[in-house]
């Protein structure tokens, strides 16, 4: 993961959960930090979990959560 991802799942209340996976803050680094929440505006954005992934783990979470999660490649929420 070369950029930031963004993966969000609608909600029946008009919120979204999101999923961002932000690599780390040297070029090439194998981290990347992976930050679970949820959002329903107005209000700010509720960060559940946040955690450092070697970059195959991230990409695995990545396709779990698209295949059996339901979320979807999203445009940055805020």
């Amino acid at each position: 993961m070369a950029r930031p991802l963004w993966l969000v799942r609608p909600r029946n209340d008009g919120g979204c959960d999101y999923v961002n996976f932000v690599p780390g803050p040297t070029p090439g680094s194998a981290a990347v930090e992976m930050r679970e929440g949820s959002h329903l505006p107005p209000q700010m954005p509720l960060l559940k979990r946040r955690c450092w992934l070697q970059r195959d783990e991230a990409e695995l979470q990545r396709r779990l959560l698209q295949l059996e999660g339901g979320y979807r490649h999203s445009e940055p929420l805020f």
